[in-house]
């Protein structure tokens, strides 16, 4: 990718607009807890101002159409309009309480922005008894009257951890149940495969195939199939569900998984994209079973060079079922079922992993963290997840195909023009992130080249290589994170700058992800030579980047809520922590025994010193003692508040014997002027860790 894309790329966002009376515009609209609301128009110059009067049964979170009635609202400089079309809802179930009277309900939602009481009909009630905490859901909602709904779930009193669950899945925009028509769709598909449809494709269910994925698994989406030819090459098979066989363009059951876009993981659950029949049956590549897969089969050198490969529609059969623990133990102890093919190819993926660095690919690691939850979900351990060779192995060879797929559709044209096509792609560092965190690495002797693309990933990888072990190391790999842009879905090829490729795409979880789906109809297309090319699929690639957006908030807010429900058990405890990130209200703190985050509020601080934001240096200063606050500094706290309705937690600075030297001490200690207490209520942590004071 050259830096002219990438300027091309970010420019476009620069273009401001503003507007004309009787204008109709599409945006999404932010209603305030006040009542007032403003449509957000990407590249305006102004939000669209609306009154409560003229929402037209839109919602928070909604994409709705805007007229422009006051292009003046020039005295206040702002514009105002009319919601003249709810487009798309962004939420239309909900979490609240049910008021039954003598002939009609009324719900109440828990919610935190202004919104109308839900009428629900007698009829509606799925066994609700008044005042009971339920789900339920708008089935009808005419202009200047009550939203009409319908109980979909009476919630089980007590279970605190499903209410916040499922609050924290509608809140993102993820319906919790899946409609009754694309419940029966799924059902009516047949469990065989008839023979036609097995005679229309290669037939590889006699060559070696299994599967490797984590234990808890279902939906096994990807298989591996391996063989040695004549000429001493392998024959290597990517295998993938065969989803858009089972769900087909404008049925119900496709019109919900593009309206959903991706699985969402939760601690304690899965949200599916698809309904089980689909995910965890009919498609899943489960062992001893004929499957309908898309697959890419190449064939490698034991060398690892690629020399050839074939696209195309396959009938597999696995025969085994592997989880990432057994074959990290196949890797290690070079014994076990299958052992020389997992070996060799471990080695291959290895080769391909140094190859991609070799080439400019960024290596950014990180550790996952998982909480083991009892039977009702209750947090009771911390787990640490790392990535393991096993683990790496099923990585390379999902990008091989991914890359491949990418690459051999952006060969093809269409009336001389680019077949529309859902390219992932991950733009260069921003430079105005950039330039200070070079800055940073370079008080730690790490220098950056910020000349070119590839001399900026030159630079990241070699530090990432210098800081192993240092103590400055979980510093640096989180905000050089923090510099990269963030992957999307787009027509618009730019290449993806952090694995280093031109051409890109997702193509082997089409089980959990829209766009997988996408990509095996347009391929699928070519390979017939029946290419009709989507008009819309620039606007499906925005829809599904935004709800795996999504899912990403929902899975940060679901992991904060375990943070905070196992630290409950640790108020009043002092614990060893990395400050995590600076702000001018206070610093973040991740415990190092359980990576559970936390805010010292600056208010808990005014009684040591009267402490700034340093935001070139990431850090806290004392303007009296010196004394800093900075990112990667290690500290000990002491918990002192536990919040799980705001999913908060609140962490006090514990002054230690290695706090710092006499004299800072003295001057901590001592303040040389009284300085007032102040509350620190309203001072909440960022949700995840990584969001912004509210």
């Amino acid at each position: 990718m050259s830096k002219k894309q990438s300027k091309k790329n970010k420019n476009k966002s620069k273009k401001k607009k503003s507007f004309n009376d009787q204008d109709t515009l599409k945006g999404v609209l932010d209603i305030t807890r006040s009542g007032v609301g403003y449509v957000v128009i990407p590249n305006a110059d102004n939000d669209i101002l609306v009154r409560p009067g003229d929402f037209n049964t839109a919602l928070h979170g909604d994409t709705v159409r805007v007229r422009v009635v006051n292009s003046g609202g020039r005295q206040s400089g702002r514009q105002q309009g009319k919601v003249v079309e709810v487009v798309q809802r962004k939420q239309t179930e909900f979490l609240g309480k049910i008021e039954i009277g003598k002939t009609f309900a009324f719900f109440i939602a828990d919610v935190d922005k202004p919104m109308p009481d839900i009428f629900v009909p007698l009829n509606n009630l799925k066994e609700a008894k008044d005042n009971d905490q339920v789900i339920v859901r708008i089935v009808e909602w005419q202009p200047n009257k009550k939203p009409v709904g319908e109980v979909v779930q009476v919630m089980e009193k007590g279970d605190a951890n499903d209410m916040a669950m499922k609050e924290i899945l509608m809140q993102n925009g993820f319906p919790l149940f899946f409609p009754e028509e694309v419940i029966e769709e799924s059902e009516r598909i047949p469990d065989t495969i008839p023979q036609a449809e097995i005679n229309n494709r290669k037939d590889v269910r006699e060559i070696l195939t299994f599967t490797i994925d984590p234990v808890d698994a279902k939906d096994f989406d990807d298989a591996i199939s391996f063989r040695v030819l004549k000429n001493g090459n392998y024959e290597i098979g990517v295998h993938i569900a065969d989803v858009g066989h089972y769900v087909e363009p404008d049925t119900a059951l496709d019109k919900e998984a593009y309206n959903r876009a991706t699985s969402v993981y939760l601690p304690d659950r899965v949200l599916p994209m698809l309904p089980e029949r689909i995910s965890n049956e009919l498609c899943s590549l489960r062992p001893k079973e004929d499957k309908l897969t898309f697959s890419a089969i190449f064939q490698i050198t034991p060398k690892g060079e690629v020399k050839q490969h074939w696209l195309g529609k396959t009938v597999i059969h696995s025969d085994h079922r592997f989880t990432y623990e057994q074959v990290q133990e196949i890797i290690e102890q070079q014994e076990g079922l299958y052992k020389d093919e997992v070996l060799i190819l471990n080695e291959l993926a290895q080769k391909f992993r140094k190859q991609r660095f070799k080439k400019g690919a960024i290596n950014f690691s990180s550790q996952e963290v998982r909480f083991k939850l009892d039977e009702k979900g209750k947090p009771i351990g911390i787990m640490i997840k790392e990535s393991k060779e096993a683990h790496q192995l099923i990585e390379e060879f999902m990008l091989l195909a991914n890359r491949t797929v990418a690459e051999s559709v952006s060969k093809i044209k269409f009336n001389k023009k680019d077949i529309p096509f859902p390219y992932r792609v991950h733009d260069t560092p921003d430079e105005m992130k950039l330039e200070p965190f070079a800055a940073f690495a370079r008080k730690y002797g790490h220098e950056f080249d910020t000349k070119s693309p590839e001399g900026i990933a030159r630079s990241f990888n070699q530090m990432l290589k210098d800081v192993q072990g240092k103590p400055e190391q979980h510093v640096l790999e989180q905000l050089g994170i923090r510099t990269m842009a963030k992957a999307i879905y787009t027509s618009e090829n730019i290449g993806h700058y952090g694995l280093g490729f031109k051409y890109y795409c997702h193509f082997t979880s089409p089980i959990r992800r829209y766009p997988d789906v996408l990509v095996h109809r347009v391929l699928f297309d070519i390979l017939n030579e029946k290419i009709e090319p989507d008009k819309k699929m620039e606007q499906k690639c925005k829809h599904c980047s935004d709800k795996e957006r999504s899912a990403m908030e929902s899975e940060r807010a679901g992991n904060k809520y375990k943070q905070v429900e196992y630290m409950q058990n640790f108020l009043g405890d002092e614990f060893e922590g990395v400050i995590s990130g600076v702000a001018a209200f206070g610093f973040w703190v991740e415990t190092i025994e359980h990576k559970c985050e936390g805010l010292v509020s600056i208010n808990s601080l005014l009684e040591y010193d009267d402490f700034r934001l340093v935001e070139g240096d990431y850090s806290l200063a004392g303007m009296r003692s010196g004394r800093k606050f900075r990112m990667g500094d290690k500290v000990r706290i002491k918990v002192i508040a536990a919040n799980l309705s705001k999913r908060q937690l609140d962490y006090e600075w514990v002054i230690t014997a290695t706090t710092g030297d006499d004299k800072v001490e003295a001057n901590l200690q001592r303040p040389a002027y009284p300085i007032p207490k102040k509350s620190a209520k309203g001072k909440g942590g960022r949700p995840g860790g990584k969001s912004k004071k509210k």
